[in-house]
């Protein structure tokens, strides 16, 4: 579990394709907070340190989550939004994250008023003023369309993040509140009943 809070953004020194996924090498600083087998999220995904080195670290993705993410689309010079697993001593001061990303979203509109296009049927989980993960990024709606949806991002986020740096038609990675997920799933028994 993760809290949106990103503690460093890290770039892509290699990437490996082949059948079965791929092998994404990351240089960062925190490597040196992680060990074989610990989990990471990288741009949102969780992932699992394959191997750690002094200043980076490697992972593997499935071709699930590369089909599933915009993890598919990074290569060698990428910045990446890094996370390590909220302990239970620390603060939560994002969100509950996941890393499970719902849906690939388009950006529709840059920086400080963030717009990003998703799927028309995952626009039910965002409500006004909730949250929701963008490349693992703990940020607040202020605005909801019919598919889209509007952030204010604050300069140190832009700062210390990749989300500074989306423009019109990048992709990103998208996860919504889970809360809102579960509660539809343990409500949709009782409310088909009623119809």
């Amino acid at each position: 579990m993760f809290t949106g809070l990103i503690a460093e953004r890290g770039s892509v020194s290699a990437y490996e394709q082949d059948g079965a996924g791929a092998t994404l090498t990351i240089s960062a600083a925190l490597a040196s907070q992680l060990r074989e087998g610990d989990s990471v999220a990288v741009n949102g995904v969780c992932l699992t340190a394959t191997s750690v080195q002094d200043q980076g670290f490697q992972a593997e993705a499935m071709l699930e989550t590369l089909e599933r993410s915009s993890l598919g689309q990074l290569r060698p010079g990428a910045h990446v939004n890094l996370e390590l697993p909220l302990r239970a001593e620390d603060r939560l001061g994002g969100h509950v994250v996941q890393g499970h990303v719902d849906a690939i979203g388009e950006v529709t509109a840059a920086p400080p008023d963030l717009e990003v296009r998703i799927p028309p049927d995952l626009i039910r989980y965002c409500v006004e003023k909730g949250s929701v993960a963008i490349d693992g990024v703990s940020l607040t709606i202020f605005d909801i369309r019919d598919d889209s949806f509007s952030i204010a991002v604050i300069p140190h986020t832009s700062e210390v993040t990749t989300i500074g740096r989306r423009r019109p038609g990048d992709k990103v990675n998208v996860e919504v509140d889970v809360a809102a997920k579960q509660i539809e799933k343990l409500l949709s028994p009782y409310l088909a009943k009623l119809s």
